[in-house]
């Protein structure tokens, strides 16, 4: 993505990508303090919303708390689902941008109509449904986004939640500059031309993975930027049985794949099927890699901001406007009083 180019910066959705370095940069760890204390009280997290406000926030969170050995255990579910939990010993964090979300809201009117004593809102907007229900709600400062889709703000809901661990460990957050420059230099990439062609003339791209939110989130940006059909693969999915259906005109994008599986993915999928695979990674892997400086804490989110490049150049290689998805909204499912 070039931001002195118009064929780029003429979308909101490009320039919101690269507004991520300074919401970074201008990110307050303290935002999240005063929520520390109820967590610390509850012992149990439950991180809820819709889409993006989900995904990648709240799966990157239990995959670090995971690996981390974070002392409280963290879960998430949709809103929809998660009206048949027993949620009253969680601390429950529900995220919607517009704070309008019908699905975030039924839920909130239920824990309020329970009196539960731990709800929470996390959202772009002030003066919102979920405002008014929740406890108490943290508005997020990254701004307004016209694109359909999420971006600095999903970079943001995630970063509240790593503040919010850092809190309840005790732990500074630091290296917050040094994300941003490496998330700038992850979206400024040049992609190789021969890797967006694969992508630009692929049936089907599938993103595999850790389920860390990162290749979920892609395959949901695949369909919103490049107007695609996209799975999301978790872990070596790819390797059990799927190879079945794959054909040869379709594409993996493997975001840091497991280094021991890389040969059973070339002889599974690539010599197997014939079709083509992708790497995003740290490291030059045996497949064509768009190689990013990601080996810190704060890995995710750049990887993330790496897939977004690499949608951008096969959006803009197709000829698709960016901005106007024919059918996609900006509020998927929104609440209304009617």
């Amino acid at each position: 993505m070039d931001p002195n180019n118009h064929t780029y910066s003429q979308y909101a959705l490009v320039r919101e990508m690269l507004e991520t370095a300074d919401v970074v940069r201008k990110f307050d760890p303290q935002c999240s303090a005063r929520f520390a204390e109820t967590v610390e009280k509850k012992q149990k997290l439950f991180l809820t919303g819709e889409g993006s406000s989900r995904i990648f926030p709240a799966k990157r969170a239990i995959y670090h708390a995971m690996k981390e050995a974070f002392p409280y255990p963290v879960t998430t579910e949709g809103a929809t689902q998660a009206l048949e939990y027993a949620l009253d010993e969680y601390a429950v964090f529900g995220a919607s941008n517009s704070g309008k979300t019908k699905e975030v809201i039924r839920l909130f009117k239920s824990l309020k109509e329970s009196r539960h004593q731990a709800f929470y809102g996390l959202t772009a907007n002030e003066n919102t449904p979920l405002e008014e229900l929740a406890l108490e709600t943290h508005i997020l400062q990254c701004g307004k986004e016209d694109a359909v889709a999420a971006t600095k703000s999903v970079i943001e809901q995630g970063l509240f939640y790593d503040s919010l661990f850092h809190h309840l460990q005790n732990k500074k957050m630091t290296g917050l500059k040094e994300l941003a420059d490496h998330l700038e230099l992850a979206m400024k990439a040049d992609v190789d031309p021969a890797i967006v062609y694969m992508l630009k003339n692929a049936d089907v791209l599938y993103f595999a993975g850790r389920n860390t939110g990162v290749a979920e989130e892609l395959t949901l940006k695949t369909n919103e930027i490049t107007r695609k059909k996209s799975d999301f693969l978790e872990g070596t999915y790819a390797l059990h049985g799927i190879e079945e259906v794959m054909d040869k005109n379709e594409v993996v994008v493997i975001i840091d794949p497991f280094e021991s599986e890389e040969e059973k993915f070339q002889t599974c999928l690539a010599d197997g099927v014939g079709m083509k695979i992708v790497a995003i990674s740290s490291r030059q892997t045996r497949f064509p890699t768009l190689v990013i400086n990601s080996e810190n804490l704060y890995k995710e989110y750049i990887e993330l901001a790496a897939g977004w490049n690499l949608l951008v150049e096969t959006g803009i290689a197709l000829g698709i406007n960016l901005d106007k998805p024919v059918r996609a909204r900006k509020v998927g499912n929104e609440f209304t009083t009617d």
